[in-house]
């Protein structure tokens, strides 16, 4: 089932998308709903939710078509819900809530990562060992909660139609030690046998590798279907250490395909990263990393 999340982002889309091709402004739209050209903005870009009527009112406006006007009014039937984000779910925090929702609705995920094992990925020793040692604004995490959480996450991967993952991994994922070497030893098997799957690739980009413009940045894209004939939800996630950027505009999806096409071109192939994944792990179990 589609999130709340998702559902107000994909009707601030359609709403921004109809009026658009209606050759209407945000100025004339919000006249229709007596508000300001802010509220417009906020409705389209998913920040705030709209009621059946609101809607209604702007597609008439807009001269939209009745199948279209049908889809919309369902779409934006319960667009106020917000997610589940009490007991354990509460780890996650504010910032990041978006993307959890956006990420359980993705078809296609491509993630490039520097530092850190992604967080799809992580074992639960790993997640438990990098989360007592992460600081955080709001005091020491509930481990526990927070692994609860996070293998949650991780249920995308085992659903009858999961989505599609590309990861490309700098070598410093590998070598980073959290947890300690048997830890490291089980969390990069766990990566080869993900490897194995048909719906994941990934890629290590070694330190070897000619460097490329923007191999230091952590990122990731998501696509969303929308029903129908409409087009996909696309965003680019930046994170930091409290904070997220969410982009979706045509330039900004642009640059990072760029740096993401760059980035994979330099990096191992899928059979030659199982193989260094295989073997960095042997290292770890023999006691021997690096």
């Amino acid at each position: 089932m589609t999130t709340p999340t998702v559902r107000k982002l994909q009707l601030g889309n359609e709403l921004r998308r109809t009026r658009e091709a209606a050759g209407r402004t945000p100025a004339e739209a919000a006249r229709v709903l007596g508000g300001t050209t802010s509220k417009i903005s906020k409705l389209e870009l998913g920040q705030s939710g709209i009621t059946l009527g609101d809607v209604k009112m702007l597609l008439e406006f807009y001269g939209d078509d009745p199948d279209h006007v049908e889809w919309m009014m369902a779409l934006s039937r319960n667009n106020r819900e917000r997610g589940r984000w009490s007991g354990y779910r509460a780890a996650f925090p504010e910032w990041f809530r978006i993307y959890v929702d956006l990420e359980h609705d993705a078809e296609h995920i491509r993630w490039a990562e520097v530092e850190l094992v992604p967080g799809l990925l992580q074992t639960e020793d790993y997640i438990r060992a990098l989360s007592a040692s992460t600081p955080s604004v709001s005091g020491p995490p509930d481990v526990d909660e927070v692994v609860r959480a996070r293998l949650e996450r991780q249920e995308i991967l085992d659903r009858e139609q999961p989505p599609a993952l590309n990861f490309v991994l700098s070598e410093s994922c590998l070598r980073r030690i959290v947890g300690g070497p048997a830890v490291m030893a089980a969390q990069l098997t766990h990566l080869a046998e993900l490897a194995d799957r048909p719906n994941i690739q990934l890629q290590v980009r070694p330190f070897d590798a000619e460097s490329t413009p923007g191999a230091v940045y952590r990122f990731t894209t998501l696509r969303i279907p929308a029903p129908g004939s409409e087009p996909p939800l696309e965003f680019v996630f930046c994170e930091d250490l409290d904070d997220a950027r969410y982009l979706d505009d045509h330039e900004a999806l642009r640059t990072y395909d760029a740096t993401w096409s760059a980035m994979q071109a330099s990096a191992l192939g899928p059979v030659e990263s199982q193989r260094m994944l295989r073997d960095v792990a042997q290292q770890y179990a023999k006691g021997r990393p690096g």
